[in-house]
């Protein structure tokens, strides 16, 4: 049994996203090695409250030792929106590694988690151990008629800001390079960053952070009707604007006793909510459509065995909802892209091409009324979707995978730029 130094910035077991894909990971690194987890402090209540009220797993409690890292408050308090958390954590990993060279935990690999993407870098070569990075992500550039138009120049320029910035780093960031080329394997989310990172074949496995629990044995029976479900951030990035206009075109197609049993339900909230409603309203379909802002675990639940699509036209190189959907075998229609497109199982038709704005809405549309006419379609792509949970998106899954990434990885020797790094870092030490 191996020990792995896992560096997470975020982990808290009662969340979704970034943080509870940090527990989920250490939970399952757990059940084959032992773990020193290292993450920022405010996460330690909610590890230690979780571990007192879920004592089932105790076996793999016992494998990990939590180790809390941060920077004193007076250099985090200004933290705040999306480049200052960025810049923040970009430090907090570079003050981690020399931080930990100075602790000499006694561990065999070292694995830098999570938050991260493929441009910023990771700096645990420094430690001089074989070394795993990721997953880090990838979210694509938004094509320009599907942001600019729709949520205005502001968000647009936005978009191609953090784009530029991001070149940037992909350019100029010897950091970056050095991270890319230290490390050992590196899991990736989708198939972009072996791209931009240029990564060789045998370096690299394509391991999305999207998983969920076993949520049911076998889907459950669907009731009459027709109800479409979608969740998330309301922001430019996941394509609400392409859920509302695109369910709005399948919908008045419908004659009107299918109407009478159609709906779409949105679960989320984010700034773009009052534009979305407006959105609606343009369409008319304001009282088929529903907006629950906040819902209880259990009644999601609900709403996953009574839903009959999950409509998800984001533009993220991600999407955690894509496999809670699938985990209920509730199909997903989403873009052919490098997020969602690739989570879906490859024998599904259930994803449309990026075409024009409105040729995208109305392929979408089609994809509805394809499923919503044709019983056998749609049981079809049921199967499919439950199949490709069962095999792909399980957290047990995403653990044997972590265990024979880990059975690979052996010590090399460092490259010359990290070994000076590293030699100066050892003399102020």
């Amino acid at each position: 049994m191996k020990t792995i130094l896992v560096t997470a910035y975020a982990v808290n077991p009662y969340k979704g996203s970034e943080d509870g894909m940090g527990w989920n990971f250490i939970m399952q690194i757990a059940r084959y090695q032992k773990v020193i987890a290292v993450t920022r402090i405010n996460n330690g209540p909610h590890i230690e409250k979780y571990k007192a009220a879920n004592p089932d797993y105790k076996e793999q409690y016992d494998n990990i030792r939590f180790v809390y890292f941060d920077w004193p408050y007076i250099f985090r308090f200004w933290k705040k929106g999306p480049l200052l958390s960025m810049i923040y954590f970009y430090g907090w990993q570079f003050t981690l590694a020399i931080w930990l060279l100075f602790k000499r935990f006694q561990f065999d690999i070292a694995h830098n988690l999570n938050f991260h993407n493929d441009w910023t870098p990771s700096f645990l070569w420094m430690l001089g151990k074989p070394f795993v990075w990721g997953p880090i992500g990838h979210h694509p550039e938004i094509p320009k008629e599907f942001i600019q138009p729709i949520y205005g120049n502001k968000e647009y320029k936005k978009d191609q800001r953090l784009w530029k910035l991001k070149n940037a780093f992909w350019k100029f960031d010897p950091f970056l390079k050095i991270t890319a080329a230290r490390a050992a394997h590196v899991l990736c989310m989708n198939s972009q960053p072996p791209q931009k990172l240029h990564l060789k074949e045998e370096r690299y496995s394509i391991v999305p952070s999207v998983s969920s629990e076993d949520m049911v044995s076998t889907p459950p029976a669907k009731p009459a009707g027709f109800t479409v479900l979608s969740a998330g951030r309301f922001v430019p990035l996941k394509g609400f604007d392409l859920t509302i206009r695109s369910f709005a075109k399948f919908y008045h197609q419908l004659d009107v006793a299918a109407q009478q049993s159609s709906q779409l339900v949105l679960v989320g909230t984010g700034p773009s909510l009052p534009l979305l409603k407006a959105i609606a309203e343009e369409e008319r379909i304001t009282d088929v459509l529903q907006i629950i802002e906040w819902i209880p675990r259990d009644q999601l639940k609900a709403l996953y065995e009574t839903s009959h699509l999950f409509l998800f036209p984001s533009h993220e190189g991600a999407g955690m909802v894509v496999a809670e959907a699938m985990s209920y075998g509730v199909p997903v229609l989403c873009i052919d892209n490098s997020g969602p497109g690739e989570f879906q199982h490859p024998s599904s038709g259930l994803k449309v091409p990026y075409l024009s704005y409105a040729a995208t809405v109305q392929a979408l549309a089609n994809k509805m009324l394809a499923l919503q006419a044709n019983k056998d379609l749609y049981n079809r792509e049921r199967k499919l979707a439950f199949e490709r949970f069962a095999t792909y998106f399980r957290w047990q899954v995403k653990g044997e995978a972590l265990k024979k990434i880990y059975e690979t990885v052996t010590s090399n020797e460092l490259s010359d730029s990290a070994k000076a790094v590293l030699t100066n870092l050892q003399k102020v030490s």
